[in-house]
């Protein structure tokens, strides 16, 4: 009898146990359900490190997915960086990296997390823009356009401005034919030259009114048109992910002072404002497109600084939709999910725009009602927001995937979106 009591009292106990809160040494279960002692950490340098970590504030997974030396940098929001490997098994992401020769293109197998270099071609590259469908990332190097297809590496001249110009590419169309980007002056060029920081060649280049050009440039024939022309700063040059006809792009400088977001048809030139301010210093920007190029979404304040909503612009039908947020929820940039059921946001330091007390989050937003409920997925309070985060889920849609600086140089993370069982 006396040892049936002794066994009973053992059980108790183990079931008691079991209750507990996790400590940093409890077994955490990963996306395979594999069993692995993962950390439970606070976000840093340390934590980095780590490789995979659980950020002690969160609860939620993080892991390092590049892992070569030197810095590493994901691709900004709005440009996709992912496509199917070429045996169609897992999902590739493309990423830029420095190596001694200058910053070099590369893939990393999301399952498998192999990496792979794309390009080897001497010189600093600009853009960042990736042909799905015809496996190429295409970028610059000085006055000269080249693609490289991502599994044979064969690069490919595509073309050379003029001496007499400034031009750049920044997008491809939906067909993957069509290639646009600006032209800008050698004065614009010059004030960029004498001003490197943003905080002070922004007002200038806004307040010099100088021309520039929106441009396609075919991919094929090479053949090159200027599709129009203002003394403006056109900027943020996106095509629709569904129509290769649809050219966006933005009238920039402070959003406060300026109708920022249009849709030009490259065919018939027709140009379309996409949200017209109602109120003084009421801004709109960091503009994108959802997955199916059916609406556009932006950062909406009404007035700047003091009212936030995640708003979006159904094309077909002109509806706008607007979502509320809280001060500290706002972020620098949104994204969308695969599903276009969730977002993501990067928050901000108290020097952002929101001046927010406590907004140095990842988040993960979902839509309920006219407002967003946010998630906090990654404390980035060791993260210097001079680098911005610029989050994309993963083609999956179980991760946020995103740029940091708190190991003290820039490196690729992602983030599950769903807690792990501990």
């Amino acid at each position: 009898m006396k040892l049936i009591k002794t066994l009973l009292l053992f059980l108790i106990l183990i079931s008691f146990s079991c209750k507990v809160k996790p400590t940093k040494s409890d077994i955490a279960k990963d996306a395979n359900t594999t069993s692995i002692q993962i950390p439970i950490m606070q976000t840093s340098k340390a934590s980095s490190l780590a490789k995979v970590w659980i950020d002690s504030t969160t609860g939620h997974k993080i892991e390092k997915l590049v892992n070569r030396a030197g810095d590493n940098r994901s691709f900004y929001f709005h440009n996709n960086p992912f496509l199917k490997s070429e045996d169609g098994n897992s999902d590739l992401m493309i990423f830029s990296g420095n190596t001694e020769t200058g910053n070099q293109f590369f893939s990393v197998n999301l399952k498998t997390k192999n990496i792979n270099q794309i390009t080897t071609k001497k010189g600093n590259k600009r853009g960042e823009i990736l042909g799905k469908k015809t496996r190429k990332v295409f970028y610059m190097i000085q006055d000269s356009v080249f693609a490289t297809h991502i599994d044979t590496h064969t690069t490919e001249f595509i073309y050379k401005f003029s001496d007499d110009v400034i031009g750049s590419v920044t997008s491809l169309n939906a067909d993957e034919t069509l290639l646009g980007g600006a032209l800008i002056t050698k004065e614009e060029n010059d004030i960029f030259k004498k001003n490197p920081r943003k905080s002070d060649y922004f007002d200038k280049i806004y307040e010099a009114k100088l021309e520039r050009s929106l441009i396609t440039i075919h991919v094929n024939t090479k053949e090159f048109n200027n599709i129009y022309s203002e003394n403006a700063w056109l900027n943020h040059i996106q095509f629709s992910p569904t129509d290769p006809d649809l050219l966006m792009y933005c009238h920039e400088g402070p959003w406060h002072k300026v109708d920022r977001i249009w849709n030009i048809h490259i065919k018939t030139k027709k140009n379309e404002l996409i949200h017209k301010r109602t109120v003084y210093r009421e801004i709109a920007g960091h503009e994108f497109f959802s997955p199916d190029g059916n609406t556009i979404w932006f950062d909406l304040q009404i007035p700047r600084g003091e009212t936030f909503y995640l708003a979006g612009k159904h094309l077909d039908t002109g509806e706008e939709t607007r979502y509320a947020l809280k001060r500290d929820e706002w972020s620098i940039h949104f994204n969308i999910s695969p599903d276009q059921k969730t977002f993501a946001g990067d928050g901000g330091d108290e020097g952002q725009v929101a001046h927010a007390k406590d907004g140095m989050w990842l988040y993960h937003f979902t839509p309920k009602g006219d407002s967003l409920v946010s998630k906090k997925l990654v404390d980035m309070k060791n993260h210097d927001y001079d680098l911005e985060p610029n989050v994309h889920f993963s083609p999956n849609g179980k991760q946020i995937i995103f740029r940091a600086n708190f190991e003290g140089s820039t490196q690729i993370y992602a983030v599950d979106i769903k807690r792990p069982s501990l």
